[in-house]
């Protein structure tokens, strides 16, 4: 992999960071390794020398010592690096970065405090847009290594804003004795241990400053020791913040979660068991989320722990692009497989003839079907199905238009049965580009397609996370 681009990282002002936060290394100059990151090496450990010579698919730098590659978190290709060299991990070896010799001139300084101990982010020392080349990179390595094969032709990548993106987040909560406080935040990389962070710069406003007061409001509570789990959710005109709760709250609990509530003008749910329990606190004050997609005049109302794409601008772009490749009849009859609350159904069904929508969740099921009722859409219909097993009556019927949108562990059972159905074209969106690679092969070699196209949405700035889509068409 090549990530030879060299622009400045832009971001968000209402989390004050500006282009000049991502400051470009000069070529000739050493890089000390942060004093929260440097690791103190033994007198009887031999530090190496090595070239770095690619990324991973998790974004750790791939060092050349000698026969030898190993991993070293930190780096990027291109560097001359200082390593310590760590003990066999199973089938490769792991590298603690003492210090950069030789920058790449792609690498930025991080703007956030917390990288190198959040497991959030991977790649916030790579500038942006060499970062979107390594996801491209990821994307064609898997098409040529897995698949076999090569689209013919590539999309341009879709990207947004680098910075407050995320409308959904799962954060981990737990009491530190050694610190005497709880800390909310995510994992810290590679470790079961919660992130000491006080804020996010790729949580939406106003979550980007939640994880601080949320520890200290918890630390109040008398759950402090039995809340293990926050999740946060964003509509365009609301927010909600579920608390998991493993004990009943006390009176005194819930008067510190609903003034938290009005404190940050977030709606507050708690979570006493399984998904089915949550619940508002205030059901008659909660408001409605929902987001839309301005370009087919549709909403879509979801539950505050629903699944749906996190960034709402490259989400925007990936609808519009699939609806795009497609190139929809009015006649169309048009099955989405893995539908989840209709993302891709309802704009499709502005378009088509008929769609069905099939997704393994009942409740995102009923909500997709809810919201074909909102939007006016009587041409769009949803059954709850569990899309691991092969011989539903869908699977045996034709179909022009294909939608898949899987799960990282693929589509492998539908795809086995898309001889049947026949569709003309197939537009297959995936959170991983490895079994999307496995999948292509399959339709392109026992299912008669062939690849037309296929390129990245980026999804997750400055993780490793790679959305990809591709474009069939039968042969």
């Amino acid at each position: 992999m090549t990530v030879d681009a060299a622009v400045g990282v832009t971001a968000d002002d209402a989390v004050d960071i500006t282009a000049d936060d991502a400051v470009k290394v000069p070529a000739d100059a050493a890089v000390e390794v942060p004093a929260d990151a440097a690791v103190k090496v033994p007198a009887d450990v031999d530090v190496e020398v090595a070239e770095v010579i690619d990324l991973s698919h998790d974004g750790l730098g791939i060092a050349q010592l000698g026969e030898r590659r190993i991993f070293v978190p930190g780096a990027l290709p291109g560097e001359r690096i200082r390593v310590r060299p760590r003990k066999r991990r199973r089938q490769y070896r792991l590298g603690d970065l003492i210090e950069i010799e030789e920058p790449s001139e792609s690498r930025v300084e991080p703007p956030c405090q917390y990288f190198g101990r959040c497991g959030g982010c991977a790649v916030q020392h790579l500038d942006y847009a060499a970062q979107v080349a390594f996801k491209e990179s990821m994307v064609r390595e898997a098409l040529a290594r897995i698949g076999g094969v090569e689209p013919e032709s590539w999309l341009d990548p879709i990207t947004g804003p680098e910075w407050n993106y995320r409308r959904r987040a799962r954060l981990g909560v737990r009491y530190v004795k050694g610190k005497q406080r709880v800390l909310v935040g995510f994992k810290e990389r590679a470790t079961r241990y919660v992130t000491d962070m006080g804020s996010c710069r790729v949580l939406v406003q106003p979550f980007d400053r939640l994880p601080g007061p949320l520890g200290e409001m918890i630390g109040q509570t008398s759950l402090w020791r039995r809340l293990p789990q926050v999740e946060l959710a964003a509509g365009e005109s609301a927010g909600a913040v579920v608390f998991r709760v493993l004990d009943e709250p006390s009176e005194t609990d819930l008067t510190h979660f609903a003034e938290f509530g009005r404190q940050w003008n977030l709606d507050i749910y708690l979570q006493r068991g399984g998904p089915g329990t949550v619940r508002p606190l205030d059901p008659e004050r909660t408001r409605r989320l929902a987001y839309g997609l301005t370009e087919f005049d549709v909403e879509l109302e979801f539950a505050p722990t629903d699944f749906l794409q996190i960034n709402a601008r490259v989400n925007e772009g990936l609808v519009a692009q699939v609806v795009r490749l497609l190139e929809l009849k009015p006649s169309d009859h048009v099955l989405d497989l893995y539908c989840g609350l209709g993302n891709f159904s309802l704009p499709l069904a502005r378009r088509a003839g008929h769609v069905l929508g099939v997704e393994g969740e009942g409740g995102l099921v009923a909500r997709a079907a809810a919201n074909a009722r909102l939007n006016g859409l009587d041409n769009a219909s949803f059954s709850a199905c569990d899309l691991n097993e092969s011989g539903w009556r869908f699977l045996r019927e034709e179909w022009d238009i294909v939608v898949l949108d899987p799960p990282r562990s693929g589509a492998d059972t539908v795809v086995n049965e898309m001889a049947a159905m026949g569709p003309r074209r197939i537009a297959y969106v995936s959170c991983h580009p490895a079994t999307m690679a496995r999948d292509a092969r399959s339709l392109i070699e026992s299912r008669g397609y062939r690849l037309l196209a296929a390129g990245v949405a980026d999804m997750f700035p400055h993780t490793h996370h790679a959305e990809a889509v591709a474009l069939f068409e039968r042969r």
